[in-house]
């Protein structure tokens, strides 16, 4: 390998300095991931060398140090009279630039068009040629970010996308919406590795070490994104361990997670390291400085705080993050998801979709249809909502606790029957109230107080009828769709009550909708229902109705 050493190419092996060669230089590394360091022995000097964090001595041929790219070495070498190379000069500038020193750019060919604030992001991201940490809040569109900068590098494939579980239709509809063409997504799923043909591979955390690590490894991915990446906090488990193995060696890393710090400063090491060693090269230095480090008799603590301001500041140095009351501004008033749902038991549901078929194709005709009353036609679809229902609570629950896990706020979930309300309610009762047919007035106004008022009451579970209208629960910027209603004006008035008269926040609306089932066909219904509605109270025309058709547009049969 050749290293840049002055303006002057060195091999591995250099030869012994000549007169001209300055006696202490430091250079960048060919790969650009490290400093080489040359000077004449002396015991300052080496003192000097050793305090560097993570420094190596390399005893072959022509001995010399080595140690990961950082301003602090920089400047430590450049105190001590090093000379230092312009190209390593000119690189650790550029990782002095936070978000607010550049400028949006535009992303040409995208299918949808980004906010100025994403546009910003974006840019950010090529600043730091492809690694980065998007750290903005819930909602503001991490997602398309992340992709509008692979539009910008078509040649960087192949790309290695890693997520939850519950998320991973998710990127794959999202690629579709964002991307211009045919990609060749391929989505990897627990069992026997399979072979790996997709230019965009998703997969969860939970089966990378399952068989999947070396298989990617093997494929030289060049880019990884790493989705809900506070998944890695914790240096034990083996999903982190897998990930770290998998990046080392891949030249783009995306970090997606609206929480890289939760409770304290440890929880975002490994999301750094894994962005930018050169951040915080060394666990030591790192939580001596930001984490209080203490020896104790059970080994190191780790769990404290300390410099919180000089941590923010060196995390700029990496991380894009928005507010969403920073960017209101570019916001509509509410911003719509239609997060796609794998359901657990799709024999169950394709045997009943079966029957269902061959019953409307019996009932089919004036003779037939007078045979069938529409009440036989609801139970046969109403049979299958809630198969679907069944099949994605797992999912769906995954999913909230997600949200909890990634947004520091409160969530609104609607749903139809009793049977899925009180399976929220069984799961998060800590934290959850309700309301549905059952609950009295007493009961309603404390649930809506709990809600509103305290901290600890941080998800409202409500009946579309019984809760949709009445309440103002604008506590919560976020809302959530678990079942669908008949009539799209109980949709509408349902969101109302977080978008009301004293809401600060855009609204984000989720729709967690079973993949590829009858809920999709029921969701293109209700957005020929919405247009007609928007038309008929305010005027609107057919193309200005975006709440369910663009939500829709792509799952129309």
């Amino acid at each position: 390998m050749e290293n840049l050493f002055a303006g002057t190419a060195i091999m591995d092996n250099p030869e012994p300095l000549t007169k001209k060669t300055p006696k202490k230089t430091a250079a960048l590394s060919v790969d650009k991931n490290s400093i080489i360091i040359q000077f004449d022995f002396d015991w300052d000097t080496v003192a000097l060398v050793k305090s560097l964090p993570n420094r190596r001595f390399h005893n072959e041929g022509k001995k010399y140090w080595s140690c990961p790219i950082s301003a602090e070495a920089i400047e430590t070498l450049a105190g001590a009279g090093f000379e230092i190379d312009k190209e390593l000069i000119t690189l650790t500038e550029k990782t002095k630039i936070t978000v607010d020193d550049v400028q949006g750019i535009e992303v040409p060919g995208l299918k949808r068009e980004l906010f100025p604030f994403q546009k910003q992001g974006v840019s950010f991201i090529e600043q730091k040629q492809g690694r980065a940490l998007i750290a903005d809040e819930m909602g503001l569109g991490k997602t398309i970010q992340a992709l509008a900068w692979l539009h910008l590098h078509p040649e960087k494939k192949p790309v290695v996308i890693i997520c939850p579980a519950s998320l991973k239709l998710n990127w794959a509809q999202e690629i579709e919406k964002t991307l211009p063409g045919k990609q060749n997504v391929q989505i990897l799923f627990g069992g026997k590795p399979e072979p790996l043909w997709g230019d965009i591979i998703i997969l969860n955390y939970d089966i990378l070490h399952k068989g999947w690590l070396e298989p990617l490894i093997a494929i030289k991915p060049q880019v990884l994104i790493c989705d809900e990446a506070h998944a890695i906090k914790s240096s034990k488990t083996l999903r982190t361990k897998a990930v770290k193995k998998l990046a080392k060696g891949i030249p783009h890393v995306l970090a997606l997670t609206g929480t890289p710090i939760v409770n304290r400063p440890i929880e975002g090491f490994n999301i750094i390291q894994l962005v930018n060693q050169s951040i915080f090269p060394n666990w030591f230095e790192y939580t001596r400085r930001y984490c209080g480090a203490q020896q104790t008799r059970f080994g190191w603590d780790v769990s404290g705080a300390t410099n919180t301001d000089e941590l923010h500041e060196r995390l700029k140095t990496v991380m894009i993050r928005h507010k969403k009351a920073d960017v209101l501004q570019d916001l509509p008033a509410k911003l719509y998801s239609y997060i796609p749902m794998e359901i657990d038991n799709g024999e169950e549901y394709h045997k009943a979709e079966t029957t269902f078929i061959q019953y409307l194709r019996e009932t089919k005709g004036e003779a037939a249809a007078r045979k069938a009353s529409n009440a036989e036609h609801l139970a046969q679809i109403e049979a299958l909502k809630q198969i679907c229902v069944r099949g994605k609570m797992n999912q769906a629950i995954a999913w909230i606790k997600d949200f909890f896990e990634t947004a520091d706020e409160k969530l609104v979930v609607f749903a139809v029957h009793k049977e899925t309300v009180d399976r929220l309610m069984a799961e998060f009762k800590d934290i959850a109230v309700k309301i549905d047919g059952s609950v009295t007035t007493d009961a309603r106004d404390a649930a809506v107080k709990a809600f509103q008022n305290d901290p600890s009451t941080r998800l409202f579970v409500g009946n579309i009828q019984a809760a949709g209208i009445g309440l103002t629960l604008t506590a919560a910027s976020s809302v959530a769709f678990l079942e669908l209603d008949w009539v799209v004006g109980r949709h509408l008035q349902a969101e109302d009550r977080c978008h009301r008269i004293g809401q600060k926040n855009t609204v984000n609306i989720y729709y967690l909708l079973a993949a590829n089932t009858i809920e999709q066909e029921i969701m293109t219904i209700l957005s020929k229902k919405a247009k007609v509605i928007q038309a008929v109270l305010d005027g609107g025309k057919e193309d200005d109705i975006t709440v369910f058709t663009e939500l829709m547009k792509s799952y129309e049969f």
